[in-house]
């Protein structure tokens, strides 16, 4: 029993790190199954399709990424480093993925999001509610810091939204370039859209805006 649970594992991870590397088109059965070192065989004993096994891997990665979540977004922290800690631990694992694989991989939700959204319901509608399930991290952080007087954020629904999208943007663009100094001015920007010290944060990163 424990060498068909560790093979189904084996598989589960290696979905997640082949779509990550390179694309969910790209990655086939065979592929899968070269990476876990698991018969096509006992493939088809645990899944019924690469679709079915990419749902139950993307899933398996989000809960293991929430519990990073949860301590990055500990209420014990002050609401804006919650947001400066997870953009922080960003920039680390890029760079650790960088180092391992070679090219800077992005966020795997939006890479992945991106290729399938017009072709798959079923992965599309699992990476949408991970996402959503993922801006109410800063949505929370947010709320706080409005509620005690950092920033002015009536709707921080709204604004979550926003900034999600400009982090995220920013992880798409570094991917795209191959270059983590995208993310340089991750924190001062996101910052900047807050209305949080976003003056002295922007001056040490040398960026220049204009009216």
């Amino acid at each position: 029993m424990g060498r068909t649970s560790d093979a189904k594992q084996r598989l589960i991870e290696s979905v997640i790190e082949l779509i990550w590397t390179g694309s969910y088109g790209s990655t086939s059965v065979d592929d899968i199954c070269e990476r876990a070192g698991v018969k096509k065989g006992s493939f088809y004993h645990f899944f019924e399709s690469k679709t079915e096994l990419a749902l139950t891997g993307i899933e398996h990665a989000w809960v293991e990424h929430k519990k990073k979540l949860d301590q990055l977004f500990s209420p014990t922290t002050v609401p804006l480093e919650r947001l400066k800690n997870c953009f922080r631990h960003w920039r680390i694992e890029q760079e650790d993925l960088r180092a391992k694989h070679g090219r800077v991989l992005g966020c795997p939700i939006h890479s992945l999001g991106a290729e399938i959204s017009t072709i798959d319901d079923r992965l599309r509608d699992k990476l949408q509610h991970i996402l959503s399930e993922f801006i109410l991290y800063y949505e929370s952080a947010i709320r706080d810091a409005h509620n005690n007087g950092t920033i002015v954020a009536p709707n921080a629904a709204v604004l979550a939204r926003i900034v999600f999208a400009y982090s995220e943007g920013l992880l798409l663009h570094a991917r795209m370039w191959n270059d983590l100094t995208h993310m340089d001015e991750l924190e001062a920007g996101a910052l900047l859209l807050l209305g949080a010290n976003a003056a002295t944060d922007l001056e040490s990163h040398s960026i220049c805006f204009s009216n």
